[in-house]
């Protein structure tokens, strides 16, 4: 029985683990959240407007929400800044210009600007 218990507990602490992202894929998501907290554009996410400060803390809160979930930067933006988990409509960034972009695709253009070596 108490082995049991040292395996049980062993499984849930490495799903835990392999499941957080490391140190330089956290950066990756903070550096593409402070860059959406900087955008001069209004997201859309269920049909409802937001700021770009407000959007950023959202998807904060999402993503703390679901850390385990989010290994890399690219699951982040998969899982996480995307689409809604309820409607599974995608979020959407308009831009002062009136263009939309689905947030997804915005995501994955500044992430591989963050991956490009100096």
């Amino acid at each position: 029985m108490h082995c049991a218990r040292l395996v049980a507990a062993a499984l849930l602490l490495s799903g835990a683990i392999a499941g957080a992202a490391s140190d330089a894929e956290t950066r990756k998501i903070q550096a593409l959240l402070a860059g959406v907290e900087r955008l001069d554009a209004t997201f859309v996410r269920n049909g409802k407007t937001y700021d770009a400060k407000t959007a950023a803390e959202f998807l904060r809160r999402k993503w703390k929400a679901n850390d385990a979930d989010v290994a890399t930067a690219k699951d982040f933006i998969e899982k996480i800044a995307s689409k809604s988990s309820t409607s599974g409509k995608p979020y959407l960034i308009r831009f002062k210009d009136g263009r939309e972009v689905q947030s997804g695709e915005y995501l994955r253009a500044e992430l591989a600007k963050l991956e490009v070596p100096p």
